[in-house]
């Protein structure tokens, strides 16, 4: 096998299975969860749960490939090694950058959300400060050891859990003491799942097909959970159950939480442009507990993209050892930490801040950039089928032998196949997410490009 992206020796790994399994989770809960939940329910209404439920059982799948996958040579580390591997080293190249690439974009579209939460307290304040103020934090922060990066993305995450928890247990008492929203007179009731207007597919199928595209990115992410994972001590036991766990948390919190939501606010009445999370707490009168709300879902938005800047850190320093990336990227600080690859990522966040200028509406700005996002891990999550396709061809011993085999086998992943490409033609379907769409080809030209560069200095 070559030396892929991930086999990187110099890097300190000090990071715990506590760390890795709180930094998994709340890399996946956030801006999807809390910016974006309003315009799904808008589009799809009760139908959004649906839609969140579909997405994370195909997705699901795709994460039992991988686990077969990793676990079937301990030699691999993520999903780009065994890409690399399997599919040949312009598979992995396409991966590899293709991921970086699109951790990028998610710290933008935190960049973009980010501004504006702070937007709620301050709406004067210029677009530029507050995302200029997070990258420098987020630099400042991936430049101290790992160890204490995985300690306080431990606490991030903890905070975002308990929120979550917190809000659904707000929800549950007012649903069971008879709340009236004093604004509407609506009582909060679980009958308005399915008694508003429209019943569960208010907007019909268009509606429940529209809102795809945000909650796909809900679920970007939850691959990091097989790459943390592999890494500890014994990874026969932590993988699957880092594979088995994760997803049905992460659907738990997605669908409790929205079902809550629109329990306590009719989904008709969800302002899509607003937060929900923040909203319900305005809409019952408590403003402080919208503001620590507020706080909470700023911090998780800020937790997100410095989870982010530490991937794309660490996947920009594990090409450069490959040779596939400029050799400066590949050099290690005092902390054993990729120092130019981190600045490098933090700098590029810089596009965050122009786009909040080029768009008027923050919500348009957070649509474009979490479906290019989207696209690029539809792509990676395809390639990691496809391999697991053609080890499930051409290596039949080793699958035999596994003890964690992907439920269906190879047919289960042409399934899985099928409908990443069927939810990849619905970004078409909308104007925001075809905007998007469009721009996505620009990258993987220039990447084919560049490979076909390297391929014939070689």
């Amino acid at each position: 096998m070559q030396n892929s992206p991930q086999q990187s020796e110099g890097l300190q790994r000090n990071l715990k299975n506590r760390h890795l399994q709180l930094i998994a989770i709340g890399g996946a809960i956030g801006t999807g969860l809390f910016m974006g939940s309003g315009k799904t329910i808008s589009l799809a209404g009760p139908s959004v749960l649906l839609t969140y439920v579909l997405i994370g059982f195909f997705l699901f799948f795709v994460m039992r490939a991988m686990g077969e996958l990793l676990l079937s040579n301990l030699e691999y580390k993520s999903f780009t090694d065994f890409t690399y591997d399997i599919l040949g080293p312009g598979a992995g190249f396409f991966v590899g950058w293709t991921y970086w690439f699109c951790w990028v974009v998610i710290g933008i579209a935190d960049i973009v959300a980010i501004t504006g939460y702070v937007q709620f307290w301050w709406a004067d304040v210029p677009l530029w400060l507050p995302g200029l103020v997070c990258i420098l934090f987020m630099g400042l922060m991936n430049m101290l050891t790992v160890k204490s990066f995985g300690e306080m993305e431990f606490w991030f995450a903890l905070v975002k859990i308990l929120a979550i928890v917190g809000l659904v247990l707000a929800g549950l008492y007012l649903i069971l003491t008879g709340f009236v929203n004093p604004k509407t007179g609506v009582q909060a009731s679980f009958t308005h799942l399915w008694s508003r207007p429209g019943g569960i597919f208010p907007h019909g199928i268009d509606g429940f097909f529209s809102a795809f595209q945000i909650a796909v990115f809900a679920f970007l992410g939850i691959e990091l959970v097989g790459t943390a994972a592999a890494e500890t001590q014994d990874p026969y036991k932590n993988l699957p159950a880092a594979i088995n766990r994760i997803p049905v948390r992460i659907m738990i919190f997605y669908v409790l939480a929205l079902t809550i939501i629109m329990t306590v606010t009719p989904w008709d009445e969800v302002n899509p442009k607003v937060s929900p999370f923040v909203n319900m707490f305005t809409l019952i009168g408590v403003p402080i507990a919208a503001s620590l709300i507020n706080l909470v879902v700023l911090s998780s938005a800020m937790s997100s993209a410095n989870g982010g800047v530490f991937s794309t850190g660490r996947m920009l320093y594990g090409l450069a050892q490959n040779q596939a990336a400029p050799k400066i990227f590949g050099k290690l600080n005092i902390n054993g930490v990729p120092a130019p690859a981190l600045l490098f990522s933090c700098a590029l966040l810089l596009a965050g801040l122009v786009l909040t200028y080029q768009e008027g509406d923050i919500m348009e700005v957070f649509t474009i950039v979490t479906t290019i996002s989207s696209i690029g891990f539809i792509f990676v999550w395809s390639m990691i089928l496809l391999a697991y396709i053609k080890y499930y061809k051409t290596q039949p011993e080793q699958h035999a032998k596994s003890t964690y085999k992907m439920p269906g086998g190879a047919v289960m992943a042409w399934v899985c196949l099928g409908f990443l490409f069927f939810a990849l033609c619905l970004f078409s379907r909308d104007a925001d997410t075809l905007k998007g769409m469009l721009y996505t080809p620009v990258w993987f030209t220039i990447l084919a490009i560049a490979y076909l560069l390297k391929f014939k200095k070689k």
